[in-house]
């Protein structure tokens, strides 16, 4: 299974899942459907599904075009079945996602949203985490509350430590300077931050990023208690 990302808006990523067997592949979160077309037109991909995080207009501004120009299946959350467009297919916690050779298992990890979730390809270890868990930082709270959000990061925390992560945006960067500002003896921090700064300089994308590292060194995922998370969470909405 291949990975390809796809830059969106302004720091949105979109991600195919391609199956090299057939060259069948998933979207997620296309915010827009342009690069989509793009990329499947120029590569010859079967695109047969849209898989949405959450309903917010920047992970599901593709999803009415690329489903008239593919006839695609629009997979989300149940309870989001009224916020995501075009959606035909629901899911629900835990509930395993399975289609040819595509297999994820569904993780509702509110807090950003009520209705997030994440889909996790377990064969491969790589989770697709949108605006939950991010590269050293997590989602603002809009519709769910500090507890949910520090539960569903506690809940991402239990996967393997060696499942990559995509999530929905690159704010590395400015994450990495959160992270540094109130973390400042982490020289794991230190050193993944060099190699951010590297990355960005050569107009690569910050992601995926390894779980173990993100435990190690995201001060979200470091959080020993809710009162700590809400804490920071109020801090990097103001820093």
């Amino acid at each position: 299974m291949k990975i390809q990302i796809i830059k969106c808006l302004q720091d949105n990523y979109s991600y195919l899942i391609i199956d090299e067997t057939n060259l069948n592949a998933c979207v997620v979160d296309p915010g827009e459907s342009k690069p989509i077309i793009d990329f499947v037109e120029r590569n010859n991909i079967n695109l047969k599904y849209i898989l949405n995080t959450h309903h917010h207009f920047d992970h599901v501004g593709g999803n009415i075009e690329l489903k008239k120009k593919y006839n695609l299946s629009v997979i989300g959350f149940k309870d989001d079945k009224d916020r995501i467009p075009e959606i035909d297919i629901l899911v629900g916690d835990q509930n395993i996602w399975k289609k040819g050779n595509f297999q994820a298992k569904i993780y509702h990890i509110p807090g950003h949203t009520s209705g997030h979730i994440a889909f996790h390809f377990f064969r491969e270890k790589k989770i697709f985490t949108g605006d939950t868990l991010f590269s050293l930082g997590c989602g603002r709270i809009f519709e769910g509350t500090y507890e949910q959000m520090f539960n569903s990061l506690k809940k991402i925390k239990t996967l393997p430590k060696d499942t990559e992560i995509y999530c929905g945006h690159e704010y590395t960067l400015q994450n990495s300077n959160f992270c540094a500002a109130y973390d400042t003896n982490n020289l794991q921090l230190k050193n993944i931050v060099t190699k951010i700064k590297e990355k960005l300089e050569n107009g690569l994308p910050t992601v995926p990023t390894i779980l173990d590292d993100e435990i190690q060194c995201n001060i979200f995922l470091k959080a020993k208690d809710i009162q700590t998370f809400s804490k920071l969470r109020d801090l990097k909405d103001n820093f």
